[in-house]
């Protein structure tokens, strides 16, 4: 049985070697668990916790019932120029998007631009995962999903959309990417999870009732408000761009067609999309003028005048100071991760300790 020391804090190493030994032992091949590792790790390591390896348990379920395929065939099934489609074979949804935007970079890197929608694919967990590593090989990445309808609209009282997240990675020349991970949503579904396991009240007008009324209590949480408060029509909107290009571009299910994530049926495929983007900053500007261009962004935004009291940061600035701790210091697991922690570890017969 998987145990942890006094001491609550756990080294991503570790957490890293366990999910794939976990993914590996319920029958995923060495690509899935590798993927899927990789990505739930994005999460925990820059801090979006909702996304990260609390979501293990989760996927063995999807893995073991079948909605999830272990051992996928990936196939390109359409091609045209820049453009291509992939059908995922009912992957996880990680394996699906990294082999997506790697499509798209080597279609970038020909024709200056590539852009690959997937088929059947499966929750993928951080959609940052994914724009980040185009912006790692200089190339601007964007990423969308959608997902089942847990969110209202702007003055509605039922579920619509998802959480339909965007993604936008740039590369800058020294130092980290620019990199923008938003749920359309305020906030997404699992952090509505984390707070319960947390015993955490959430933040104001970010969820509702079962008729549309906000509350704070995530036991009482029965859909997401969109992005915005009382703007919501915003975040409604850019919920339908993700919607657009997931599923009416793929020709995969609309959000509120998709099963929901959480069961309880775990061996029907969900048929859902994804649609990545690789731009190559050259083909429309030199280089040297590019990286130039967002280093005086970035250096006017960050030393731009700020409120009492307050510090101003570009995005993705948070993600790099919670990584650099988290590597340093490990992390902490909520009370529910860490108990399906245990139960995975006793199901497949590990015999470790988190430190």
């Amino acid at each position: 049985m998987l145990q942890t020391n006094a001491q609550p804090y756990v080294s991503l190493d570790e957490l890293d070697r366990f999910c794939r030994a976990v993914f590996a032992a319920a029958g995923a091949n060495t690509a899935t668990a590798t993927s899927a590792t990789r990505a739930m790790m994005h999460g925990t390591r820059h801090g979006v916790d909702s996304h990260g390896v609390r979501l293990l348990a989760h996927y063995i379920a999807a893995l073991t019932g079948g909605r999830i395929n272990g051992v996928p065939d990936l196939k390109t099934v359409t091609a045209f120029g820049a453009i291509s489609t992939l059908d995922a074979d009912n992957a996880h949804g990680a394996l699906a998007t990294y082999t997506a935007m790697d499509n798209a970079i080597e279609l970038a890197s020909k024709f200056g631009i590539g852009a690959v929608a997937i088929r059947n694919t499966s929750h993928f967990g951080p959609a940052g995962a994914y724009s980040i590593e185009a912006a790692k090989k200089g190339y601007i990445g964007i990423t969308f999903c959608n997902s089942d309808s847990f969110v209202r609209l702007h003055d509605g009282a039922m579920r619509f959309h998802g959480t339909n997240p965007i993604s936008v990675g740039v590369p800058v020349e020294s130092g980290d990417p620019w990199l923008l991970d938003m749920a359309t949503s305020s906030i997404p579904y699992n952090r509505v999870l984390l707070y319960r396991s947390l015993g955490q009240a959430l933040p104001n007008a970010t969820a509702s009732d079962e008729n549309g009324v906000d509350t704070t209590d995530p036991h009482a949480s029965d859909m997401l408000a969109p992005l915005g408060g009382e703007f919501g029509f915003k975040g409604a909107a850019l919920a339908g761009v993700a919607e657009i290009f997931s599923a009416v571009l793929t020709g995969m299910k609309l959000s509120f067609d998709i099963a929901p994530m959480g069961g309880p049926d775990y061996s029907t495929p969900r048929g859902m999309g994804a649609f990545v983007m690789a731009l190559k900053p050259e083909a429309f500007v030199d280089r040297e003028t590019f990286y130039a261009g967002m280093q005086r962004y970035l250096h006017v935004l960050r030393t731009s005048p700020t409120r009492e009291n307050c510090k101003v940061m570009a995005p993705g600035d948070r993600e790099w100071l919670v990584a650099a701790q988290r590597q340093r210091d490990g992390v902490v697991l909520d009370p529910a991760t860490q108990q399906a922690f245990e139960e995975l570890a006793e199901k497949y017969g590990f015999d470790m300790t988190l430190s």
